[in-house]
């Protein structure tokens, strides 16, 4: 069996594509993922011995501000970037049982439109629970179609939120399907995530609440790290006390030099040494002090079990990484399912969830503070032994069930 893995995004959505076709590998099939162009995700996909077909632009780029506007309105931008990736996709699937997509909304659309050309069957992944329709969530403000003031019905957001996807994605994508033979489409979400799409979440940090749909909740999608860390990483932490981890992932933390110096500054409040990750937004040491360390590309599994915490920006793949791991948490969320899985961690007492994404000195220091607690830590132990790490294998086993 050979299959199709379509995902545009961050790392957060290209490493649990990765980790899928390592497990189909190991079953006997092929897998090939289709993902953005940056060096980092074709790094990833080559270390597993995955085979990338690079679609779009390079995403870091077009986070941190450094890549050319596109010209254009919005419709005319859309339907460029739909063409690019279906041409992408479409040729890469020829031969192909099955396409596999999450990302971004209207590369999704385009892998499934793709799918519908090559009669192959097709399967939305989601990798967080909050943009799948729910009575118990309402849906994400979209671009120019603000929620409904005063609506509080989620069955009613959800659909006001089908028709703004209609308005905003519908006619670039039926001016594709018309191209290439096939039928405009009614309601353009249900078409995308379909009637059973699958939750790649662990169903104790996301429990399934989702009765609108019969969701699939396969457990988190775990790429196994086996990498050593850097030796002058390793000769830090062996230095002293187990120090705080703090990234912010895709996040482009703005002014970079006032952030570093904020959450440098947190943890020296209280007194612990500091591993701050670089990530998207480029934070740099803001003295030449022995007590913190800045890393770039780094096996996170590794190095969250000889944390005393884990401060983050509350993305999936990070929230996961850390609870497998036991360390406690602090998440300080920005955009997205970034609040969802705040409030998770929080409710589940493996950590605290930062108030608001703005920060000072004095309220990170204070959240790391109330987080280093003993029962806290004794919480994130607790919780680590009940996170499931066969996630990839399920979603495997179904995709290869037909």
């Amino acid at each position: 069996m050979r299959l199709l893995l379509s995902t545009y995004g961050s790392r957060g959505d290209v490493e649990p594509m990765a980790a899928l076709a390592i497990r189909l590998h190991a079953l006997g099939a092929q897998a090939v993922v289709c993902a953005p162009p940056d060096p980092e995700f074709a790094r990833l996909l080559a270390d597993a011995d995955v085979p990338m077909v690079a679609s779009g632009d390079a995403v870091r780029p077009l986070v941190t501000g450094t890549a050319p506007p596109r010209a254009g309105d919005f419709a005319a931008r859309t339907s460029a970037v739909m063409t690019d990736h279906f041409d992408q996709i479409v040729t890469a699937a020829a031969g192909c049982d099955a396409i596999v997509a999450t990302g971004m909304f209207p590369v999704a659309a385009a892998a499934r439109t793709a799918a519908d050309v090559l009669g192959i069957r097709y399967h939305h992944v989601s990798l967080q629970p909050t943009l799948l329709p729910s009575l118990h969530h309402p849906p994400p403000e979209r671009p120019g179609h603000p929620l409904p003031h005063g609506v509080t019905d989620n069955r009613a957001l959800w659909a006001h939120d089908a028709a703004s996807m209609q308005a905003l994605y519908g006619g670039p994508v039926d001016r594709l399907r018309a191209a290439n033979g096939l039928q405009p489409l009614a309601n353009l979400t249900n078409h995308v995530l379909t009637a059973r799409p699958w939750l790649a979440t662990d169903p104790v940090l996301s429990p399934r609440r989702t009765p609108d749909f019969e969701v699939e909740q396969t457990g988190a999608w775990i790429r196994p790290d086996t990498r050593p860390l850097p030796p002058d990483l390793e000769d830090f932490l062996a230095g002293g006390p187990p120090p705080v981890y703090i990234g912010f992932g895709s996040i482009p933390l703005r002014p970079r030099e006032d952030a570093a110096r904020v959450l440098i500054g947190a943890a020296r409040r209280l007194g612990r040494r500091v591993v701050l990750a670089s990530g998207w937004a480029g934070l740099a040491p803001i003295d030449d002090r022995d007590d913190r360390i800045v890393v770039g590309e780094a096996n996170l599994q590794a190095l969250f079990r000889r944390a005393a915490a884990v401060v983050h920006h509350g993305g999936a793949g990070t929230t996961i990484t850390a609870a497998l791991a036991g360390v406690p948490q602090v998440l300080v969320p920005q955009i997205v399912d970034q609040p969802y899985w705040a409030r998770r961690v929080a409710d589940l007492g493996i950590g605290t969830a930062h108030l608001g994404p703005s920060l000072t000195t004095r309220s990170l220091s204070a959240a790391i503070e109330t987080t280093l607690s003993s029962e806290v830590r004794e919480r994130a132990s607790a919780v680590a032994a009940t996170i499931r790490t066969d996630g990839a294998d399920t979603a495997a086993s179904l995709l290869l069930a037909g």
